[in-house]
């Protein structure tokens, strides 16, 4: 009777205290920069109203609306989600369908639409929709997930078919993260190895087939009809200057090197302490897309090296409270999710400072809860609100014996990341 009681009782654990308080830190702390970064541009253009809190405006209204859904995502019980992925990940497809048709262009790509007023990135809401489809999948098929035919082949054709939409907007950044974030999850889930290394091989040879065709359908068009690919050609000058900017950031500084220079002029000018928050002088129309792709730029320059290196410890720290609660959680479903969530937020972090600081070449996307971009911050935010409803599963002072048996048993055996929460729960 005492235990029955006591289960009754503690239906509902209490979130992860500590990653709640990083999670709002990041966003308070997100919001501080981009007002430092796009204050001095939005007061100067009439198209911002000549009002200096004109971003900031925004990221905050995005900020409010995201801490309604992660508090609303962290309220329902995750095994939940095992029902909820399927209309989630159908919503997301026929928005990644309707984005091609009637999308908006911006930067070249077609990544946005409209509903109800707000502008939204259907790509951003794909990633966790593919994560919960994954654990979902993976959790459901256990062991018949090491079979190539019945098990893997139908996973890979669904995250080709997601990724395939991405890339036709074109999206590349967005498109990397999201198979990355997914081969990590598939990985966690136990995949064989020889799956996982036969997809990459596939994955290298497509791409290098795919960017050979292109460029021989390029030269072709250009000897025939010469005023219909001039878009092309400007988008593949594009994208040959960022790799030679990766190269060479000194070789074009008023070209295609133009941004990553500055944005190594800004990270040097910091220095040890920096100029401090609001005096910065890269970001005075020097540095393009200051509150957004090269925010981190700003950060150097405005906090040093001591500063940033503070800003990524905490950076870290969050990422790996984020591991441990999803090697905590007693439900292999939930392990994956939060394995795929906060895989998602390191791969996504490093392509962002990878860029701007030239250790990979920039390819334009967020720095997460920190650059300026409303549906980025708001599905980050649902996210964590998944996870920290994962993390309150695993504060129950009882767990039933039920959610331990079934699929962990069958899985343990092979997945990586659920015989790394096994150890975590034995040293707890």
């Amino acid at each position: 009777m005492k235990q029955q009681t006591a289960q009754t009782k503690t239906k509902r654990g209490t979130p992860d205290f500590q990653l709640l308080i990083l999670t709002l830190l990041l966003v308070g702390f997100g919001l501080v920069m981009v007002f430092s970064s796009s204050s001095s541009i939005a007061i100067a253009n009439k198209s911002f109203n000549n009002d200096a809190l004109f971003f900031t405006k925004k990221q905050l209204m995005w900020a409010v609306i995201g801490l309604v859904g992660m508090f609303f995502a962290m309220n329902i019980r995750f095994n939940k989600y095992k029902k909820l992925y399927a209309p989630f990940f159908l919503l997301t497809t026929v928005l990644l369908l309707i984005v091609l048709v009637a999308g908006k262009k911006v930067n070249g790509a077609r990544s946005w639409i409209e509903i109800v007023g707000f502008s939204i990135q259907p790509a951003e809401f794909a990633k966790i929709a593919i994560i919960l489809y994954l654990a979902a999948l993976i959790t459901k098929k256990g062991e018949r997930f090491r079979d190539l035919k019945t098990g893997y082949f139908p996973v890979l054709i669904i995250v080709g078919f997601i990724a395939g939409l991405i890339m036709l907007q074109p999206d590349f950044g967005t498109c990397f993260i999201l198979v990355s974030t997914c081969g990590l999850v598939i990985y966690a889930g136990g995949a064989s190895m020889k799956h996982i290394m036969g997809s990459i091989l596939l994955v290298v040879l497509g791409a290098a087939l795919a960017l050979g065709a292109n460029a021989l359908f390029s030269s072709m068009s250009s000897s025939d009809i010469a005023d219909s690919t001039t878009t092309t050609e400007a988008t593949q000058n594009y994208k040959i200057g960022r790799i030679q900017a990766f190269l060479d950031p000194l070789s074009d500084k008023t070209g295609g090197s133009l941004n990553l220079y500055r944005s190594l002029v800004a990270i040097g000018d910091g220095g040890i302490t920096g100029s401090g928050i609001g005096q910065g002088t890269m970001k005075l129309h020097y540095l393009p897309n200051a509150y957004n792709d090269f925010i981190f730029s700003v950060i150097g320059e405005e906090l040093g090296f001591v500063g940033t290196a503070l800003f990524l410890l905490v950076y870290l720290y969050f990422i790996w409270r984020g591991i441990i609660v999803s090697l905590r959680c007693p439900d292999p479903f939930g392990t994956l999710v939060g394995i795929g969530i906060m895989g998602l937020i390191a791969i996504q972090a490093f392509i962002n400072i990878g860029g701007v600081t030239q250790t990979i070449p920039v390819t334009g996307v967020t720095l997460p809860f920190i650059s300026y971009g409303g549906t980025s911050l708001f599905v980050m935010m649902v996210a964590m609100g998944i996870l920290l409803s994962i993390s309150r599963t695993n504060n129950l002072d009882v767990i039933k014996e039920e959610k331990t048996k079934s699929v962990t048993v069958q899985t343990s055996r092979t997945s990586p990341a659920l015989r790394s929460r096994e150890s975590i729960r034995r040293i707890r």
